[in-house]
């Protein structure tokens, strides 16, 4: 019986396995996870330590004298800045970042679906400009967004698209996730796209002859197909809106603003109260580590959906 030989790709893919499970390779995982981890350990500490001893030494010398308080957590969650509470911007921080990583999945994945199953003229070069878009940085949106939300679009004297009505809570919402949206489109789309693509054309054939449109593709067999992509993206998403500051401090104000925004004057005029704030930022990274550990199962299948063929 003649072997059939190893091609030059399955031998790189063995000799790449066999370097990142090696003890050397195990040993730097956990050396990068402690040094990630240290720092949250600290801020943990920190927040749960008297205000005398957060200001007067490091958080390490707990150890040496241990003692817990809860009051900065009260403190923090008491604090009113531009008439909310952090309790009511942690409300509006899931009010923003929710329908804000929805509604960029879903007109994504519409979006991938077409390109990658639908053949229509243009379909590649339209790929090649919607990913394309990703070297667009969010600060040069910014300026013509305002404008449009504020005054909408104006043509030869007509108004072509109204704006926002000034000062309204539903245009501040309105206006962050129009925002995250159309900044997150074009890389939420190639991800997508690449998934979708690698989807056997047996399936999908197969589902045609049976009948099936593209919607019930698209539905039933397409979207649970790459689930682990969606959830992983969602998890990228999520982070990215909810650590936002940039888009919150331009397009919230008053009540709508979130608790990145808030986070920024827990520390006072003068800094005199700068230790509330490992209390407000712990409390503000718990909601992002729930997500991601209810999430984290599909995270590496969804990284990697697309890199591969067969």
């Amino acid at each position: 019986m003649t072997l059939m030989p190893v091609s030059r790709s399955t031998r790189r893919v063995h000799h790449t396995h066999r370097t990142l499970s090696s003890p050397w390779a195990t040993v730097g995982a956990l050396v990068i996870a402690v040094v990630w981890t240290v720092p949250t350990l600290g801020l943990f500490i920190s927040s749960i330590r008297p205000a005398s001893q957060i200001t007067t030494s490091g958080w390490w010398t707990f150890f040496a004298h241990p003692q817990t308080t809860m009051d900065n957590y009260s403190a923090t969650m008491d604090f009113v800045s531009s008439g909310i509470t952090v309790t009511q911007a942690l409300v509006n921080s899931l009010t923003i970042t929710i329908p804000a990583t929805v509604l960029p999945i879903t007109l994504a994945l519409m979006v991938a679906y077409a390109l990658a199953w639908i053949d229509f003229r243009g379909r590649h070069v339209l790929f090649v400009a919607i990913f394309s878009l990703q070297i667009v940085p969010l600060q040069m949106l910014l300026v013509p967004l305002l404008k449009l939300y504020s005054g909408g679009v104006v043509i030869a004297g007509t108004q072509i698209i109204p704006g926002f009505p000034a000062n309204s809570l539903g245009s501040g919402f309105a206006q962050v996730w129009i925002t995250h949206a159309m900044s997150a489109l074009p890389l939420a789309t190639f991800m997508f796209h690449n998934a979708l693509a690698t989807i056997p054309v047996d399936i999908m054939e197969a589902a045609q002859i049976d009948g099936a449109g593209h919607g019930q593709i698209f539905r039933r067999l397409a979207m649970p197909l790459v689930l682990p992509t969606i959830a992983s993206y969602a998890i990228f998403q999520f982070l990215w809106v909810w650590n936002d500051l940039l888009v919150a401090t331009i397009f919230t104000s008053g009540r709508n603003a979130p608790v990145t925004k808030i986070l920024a004057d827990l520390s006072g005029v003068y800094g005199q109260q700068w230790y509330l704030l490992t209390a407000g930022t712990f409390v503000a990274i718990v909601v992002p580590l729930i997500v991601f550990f209810a999430l984290q199962r599909f995270f590496v299948r969804g990284l990697l959906a697309g890199s591969t063929k067969g």
